[in-house]
């Protein structure tokens, strides 16, 4: 139980380190919360810099970033990019139901784990 809690800690600081930094970096004054992350993970996904995107263009992005965040447990596998460049990921796996509580929690582990892959935490 110690571990759980000591990863639970963990996670909680670098998440709230994520979220001053990343505020600091993209937002204009508003704390940025999991959606808006999601948004700028999908964004750096894409690789097409910063412009302005439509309303479902928007609504693609959050789910380019959900695929590529949940992709190491094994519910996505990236298969191509179409002609306009967007990544599509196939579905390997369902995923489980969750509570509202245990999905965010899953989302901020995934969102960690993701900036830890690019050395964000060093």
């Amino acid at each position: 139980m110690k571990l759980a809690q000591e990863n639970s800690t963990n996670l909680k600081d670098q998440w709230n380190y994520l979220v001053k930094e990343l505020t600091q970096q993209f937002s204009e004054g508003d704390v940025l919360n999991l959606d808006g992350i999601i948004y700028l993970i999908g964004v750096q996904e894409l690789g097409q810099g910063k412009r302005l995107f439509k309303k479902d263009e928007k609504v693609n992005l959050m789910h380019v970033a959900i695929c590529k965040l949940l992709e190491p447990y094994g519910y996505y596998e990236f298969d191509f990019f179409d002609k306009d460049g967007w990544p599509h990921y196939k579905i390997l796996t369902d995923l489980p139901s969750l509570k509202p509580g245990e999905q965010t929690v899953l989302m901020k582990e995934a969102i960690v784990n993701y900036f830890e892959g690019l050395g964000f935490f060093k």
